[in-house]
């Protein structure tokens, strides 16, 4: 028996938990990934709601709780240092979540426990996708990468980022929502003054400067603020030139920030997007992560959503028991079924993040010293232990009452 054949467009999170769960109930898996190699580092993720429920039947709970970033909290300060707020971090699911992790360490943990078998396409892209073929009297979706490789699938998930090319071929009703914010990221050396704890320092114009610990003994730094100055495609060196200019008298760290950003290898940069989508499958190709449902840093639980859709994906895939000897290729109408079931389960999960409230933007960045005063009364109120069940809940995401859909491995595995 011929076991169905999975393709996959993207090797982090989504990608991975994709192949780990796909592997697991018997598919053939291929992971194409335009990096020439794995991609470490990147900033800080975590694991809440019902993705720690996933990564506990993966078996791998101990092994992402063990490269913890060693945060221990989160704190707002004022530009002398001085703490002004802290957000509850006791729990599972607090501002500093019991998983915390680096994207990248989270994204090696799966990789280094994939299932033998799931294969590789390191440095190539999928540059053509033919659903209507696959070879004479079969029904399956037809690749073909820009090493020239033909990949025949019953199955294309494409699990790349927010600004996805290959989506954007496939699919014609993406909605690109533009939030307004502008973040960039990078690793910068540590200083004595750095701690164990997350420290967020506001100041006017709509600016915020972030400092977190590491495992590796650097700091990761985030410059975040409201305002699109288009830097999206930009040299690197004009793009930072533009965010000090920006920058200039914010005060706090934000010197030390850009300074570490200029000898720094790792910088990111984006202008936060959030993507919408009415249906996240059409034919044998189905869409997950970012690049379906991007809910950004100011949603938070990307990472959890990731991780989830991979496992909630093969679970559809396996709606009735498999034969003894493993599962069979699907028809697309059980695809459909399949891929639909995926999208009911995962739609209220992504809803729910993807809904900031109307505002949000300009009471997280004010422009004005009287707005920054507000912003500081409202944390103040927000963080005093009368109020701490209610900002709790709001670091509670990815969490649902509905259990997982259930997941049937072939005999054997």
């Amino acid at each position: 028996m011929i076991a169905p054949h999975a393709v996959i467009s993207g090797a982090s999170i989504a990608g991975l938990s994709a192949a780990w769960w796909l592997r697991t109930i018997g598919w053939e898996v291929t992971v194409v990934e335009r990096a020439p190699e794995f991609r470490d580092g990147g900033q800080n993720v975590d694991l809440r709601g019902v993705a720690r429920e996933v990564i506990e039947r993966m078996g791998l709970f101990a092994a992402v709780k063990e490269r913890n970033t060693t945060e221990t909290g989160t704190v707002i300060v004022d530009r002398d240092g001085r703490i002004t707020a802290e957000l509850p971090s006791d729990g599972t699911d607090g501002a500093t979540a019991e998983l915390e992790v680096l994207r990248g360490d989270l994204a090696r943990v799966l990789l280094d426990d994939l299932p033998e078998g799931v294969s590789f396409a390191w440095g190539e892209t999928v540059d053509d996708v033919d659903d209507r073929a696959g070879g004479p009297g079969t029904d399956r979706v037809r690749l073909t990468t820009s090493a020239g490789r033909v990949l025949d699938a019953d199955l294309f998930v494409v699990a790349e980022g927010v600004r996805s090319r290959t989506r954007d071929r496939l699919f014609d009703d993406v909605d690109e929502r533009d939030l307004g914010v502008t973040m960039v990221f990078g690793t910068i050396p540590r200083t004595a003054d750095d701690d164990d704890r997350w420290r967020w320092f506001n100041a006017v114009r709509g600016r915020q400067v972030h400092l977190r610990p590491d495992r590796y003994g650097t700091t990761r730094a985030i410059l975040s603020y409201s305002g699109d100055d288009g830097l999206v495609g930009l040299d690197r060196r004009e793009a930072l030139a533009r965010v000090r200019e920006r920058y200039a008298d914010a005060g706090w760290e934000s010197a030390r920030v850009l300074d570490g950003f200029d000898a720094s290898d790792d910088v990111y940069l984006d202008e936060l997007t959030q993507i919408r989508m009415p249906r996240w499958h059409r034919g044998r190709v189905a869409v997950i992560g970012d690049a379906a449902w991007c809910v950004t840093p100011m949603g938070g639980g990307g990472a959890s959503l990731a991780l989830t859709s991979g496992y909630v994906l093969a679970a559809s895939l396996t709606t009735g028991a498999p034969g003894a000897e493993g599962p069979t290729a699907p028809s697309r109408a059980e695809l459909d079924d399949a891929l639909e079931a995926h999208d009911t389960w995962m739609r209220p999960l992504v809803d729910k993040i993807q809904g900031i409230p109307k505002g949000i933007v300009r009471f997280a960045y004010p422009q004005t010293r009287l707005g920054l005063a507000a912003r500081g009364v409202v944390d103040t109120i927000i963080t005093s232990p009368l109020a701490r069940p209610l900002a709790a809940k709001l670091t509670t995401v990815a969490d649902s009452d509905r259990p997982l859909p259930e997941l049937v491995q072939p005999a054997g595995r």
